[in-house]
């Protein structure tokens, strides 16, 4: 099985699924499942479906909100929401402090084969 262009519209979360037969998903948040998940055969298309999962309004808090989205057990997407105040040291400055350091550290790298 495989996910494609997974996407938020409308307060759904779609994707396309390649797959011999009809998988069966299931989504949870915390725990919890989430209600109304369809899979659709797409028209014309063999072995592809259309994946949607509603997003309840339970779900929207405060904060960094994670929906699994699981076959077999197994989980296959993630849905991750963010709401609220802006999370203290926000993802993309971590992201861009992770970068600068890994920059650091591969020059430092490189001096240290040039020099050895």
């Amino acid at each position: 099985m495989k996910l494609d262009d997974g996407r938020i519209a409308g307060g759904v979360w779609e994707a396309l699924v390649t797959a011999a037969e009809p998988p069966v998903i299931q989504a949870l948040h915390d725990g919890r499942a989430v209600e109304g998940v369809q899979v659709q055969p797409v028209p014309g298309q063999p072995g592809r479906f259309a994946l949607r999962v509603p997003i309840p309004s339970w779900v929207l808090n405060e904060g960094l909100q994670t929906i699994l989205v699981q076959s077999g057990g197994q989980t296959v997407a993630t849905v991750a929401l963010v709401a609220g105040q802006p999370l203290d040291g926000d993802i993309r400055a971590e992201l861009s402090l992770l970068r600068a350091e890994l920059d650091l550290l591969k020059r430092a790298f490189q001096r240290h084969v040039r020099e050895g």
